[in-house]
């Protein structure tokens, strides 16, 4: 399980949270401290993975390796979106179209 402190500290002065990855302890700076803990405790779990898949004990190569696994997981997921058709998006700008001429006849007639 992530190690990513399940309640963030928050400081109001400078808006940064503490937060645990692999053992080793962060403040980070952001507006959205649930969000910045989620985003900790996934690479907690990546590198925790990567750990036990490699038996590394080298803290910064297990980063490496986390981080090439999320970029992976993030150009198979790009890879997926570009060849996934969105309907939504073809008739709105069906939608716009038919909206821009509307929009030129009543100028025209107007």
């Amino acid at each position: 399980m992530a190690t990513a402190q399940q309640t963030p500290v928050k400081d109001g002065s400078n808006g940064s949270v503490r937060v645990e990855i692999f053992d080793q302890a962060y403040n980070l700076r952001g507006s959205d401290a649930p969000y910045i803990l989620k985003l900790a405790e996934y690479v907690d779990g990546r590198m925790r993975a990567v750990a036990e898949q490699t038996h590394t004990v080298d803290t910064a190569r297990l980063a490496v390796l986390a981080a090439l696994n999320i970029a992976d997981e993030l150009h198979l997921l790009r890879r997926q979106l570009e060849g996934t058709s969105f309907p939504y998006r073809e008739r709105a700008h069906k939608l716009h179209r038919l909206l821009d001429e509307v929009l030129e006849d009543r100028r025209q007639t107007g």
